[in-house]
């Protein structure tokens, strides 16, 4: 997701992984061996970079308490995660393209593990709570917004693309299992040790996938990099020029930029949220049942709407068709069991109702999140990083707002209201204006 493009080659900085340079001699790709073991760590990268994301949301409960927020600050505190998370991606991704995607990586990992630990220790130091962890969090999210962009810089060049598919939704399952991991250890944590714990345990655990990673699969000069080669590499070349007049002269382009818009506000909405509407609604309920089963639920249902999706395509319905009825289903039909959440009194039908909204959720994977790459392949990258910077900058709005009303009415019916309609607005413009064919065929976009 570069904003350089990847073709570019800063001199004397070319990048290499796995010992093999890109601009040399020599297969580039990681051989099986190699990519299983990649695959392996990156997936558990993808894990540990949720739990970090997610010890908050985790803990708001008790940070709430303990530092007598009302829900406007607690929001704030949610929210400033995403201002910081739509700032990096596209400069994270063009940094990866020049000095090596996995080196990007470990510095944001290193970085983010580091903060996660230090956060408890620094805020019962300072006497400013709020401000401290809204500083955090904000830090938080400039450093993670690096990770999916630099991800993907570094399995295009590794990966072959016959195989390049699987590899993406196996390191993509692992923002289920973060989800899961920290939601089942992380409300045990909670519940013996206090809030502080599960800060440490994410944190520490980060920290021993960087050392593992560098130890075991990078040598020692793969993890130098110059100072001259990092400052060139946040150069972008004005001889890379993006036809963004054209593409965005498209309805279909602008279709799904706003269903991502709308699908990635309204998940960020239900991962910051969906505790705290647990303990408060259900006081007396484990918090590790409704923080483990909605996450444990959407990891088949991601894999079976990928598979259902390439089947009915090879059965011979048209591309669009299957795109447009994967995105219903992520976001009408999930909208609807979230309506449903916010009108149960029953613990059993809420778990249920949670679980299948978050599960289907995950149509969009096979959705608009694939439809970027059936418009644009030539420069989808970009398009998706567009989208996501959007829906983090609607998830501050959204993570906020829903705060806020949750504060001034009382109710939480007003939140998943609140995810329902945004929801709407992103499905009738893709089922509208949603195609499959390529817009970037033009000679102008061939350049890229």
């Amino acid at each position: 997701m570069a904003a350089g493009g990847g073709g570019r080659k800063v001199p004397g900085c070319s990048a290499e992984h796995g010992g093999v340079r890109r601009d040399g001699g020599g297969d580039p790709h990681w051989s099986r061996p190699e990519a299983r073991v990649w695959t392996v760590m990156l997936l558990l990268g993808t894990c540990l970079l949720y739990c970090a994301r997610v010890t908050v949301p985790i803990c708001a409960v008790a940070l709430s308490t303990y530092f007598d927020w009302d829900k406007k600050q607690s929001g704030i505190v949610l929210s400033s995660f995403f201002w910081g998370y739509c700032l990096t991606q596209i400069i994270g991704g063009h940094i990866s393209d020049q000095i090596g995607g996995e080196k990007v990586l470990l510095l944001s990992a290193s970085a983010w593990g580091c903060l996660t630990v230090l956060t408890p220790l620094l805020t019962h130091i300072t006497s400013a709570h709020l401000a401290f962890m809204a500083s955090s969090r904000f830090l938080m999210g400039l450093l993670q917004g690096v990770y999916f962009p630099s991800l993907a810089s570094l399995l295009s060049q590794k990966v072959h693309e016959s195989e390049r598919a699987f590899t993406y939704s196996t390191v993509g399952t692992g923002s289920q299992f973060g989800t899961l991991l920290i939601g089942g250890a992380g409300s045990l944590l909670l519940d013996w040790y206090g809030w502080e714990s599960v800060f440490y345990f994410s944190g520490l655990l980060t920290l021993l996938w960087v050392y593992c990673t560098c130890k075991y699969l990078l040598s020692e000069k793969e993890l130098i990099i110059p100072i001259d080669c990092l400052m060139r590499g946040l150069s972008i070349s004005k001889q890379t020029k993006v036809p963004w007049k054209q593409l965005f002269r498209k309805a279909p382009i602008w279709a799904v930029i706003i269903a991502q818009l709308s699908t990635a506000s309204t998940f960020f909405t239900l991962l910051s949220w969906l505790p705290t509407f647990f303990k408060e609604t259900f006081p007396e309920s484990k918090d590790w049942v409704f923080n483990v089963v909605p996450w444990l639920v959407a990891i088949p249902t991601s894999l079976f709407s990928g598979f259902l999706s390439d089947h009915l395509i090879s059965q011979g319905y048209k591309t669009i068709t299957i795109r447009k009825f994967m995105q219903v289903i992520g976001s009408g039909v999930s909208s609807v069991f979230a309506l449903c959440l916010g009108q149960t009194s029953s613990f059993c039908k809420a778990i249920v109702f949670a679980s299948a909204s978050v599960g289907l959720q995950t149509f969009n994977h096979s959705g608009i999140s694939v439809n970027v790459q059936d418009l644009a392949p030539s420069c989808a990258g970009l398009l998706f990083g567009v989208g996501n910077t959007g829906g983090a900058l609607l998830g501050v709005i959204c993570v906020y707002l829903a705060g806020y009303l949750i504060e001034t009415t009382g109710s939480w019916i007003s939140v998943f209201n609140l995810v329902a309609a945004v929801n709407s607005i992103g499905l009738c413009a893709f089922l509208l204006f949603g195609e499959a064919q390529r817009v970037d065929t033009d000679s102008a976009y061939m350049d890229l």
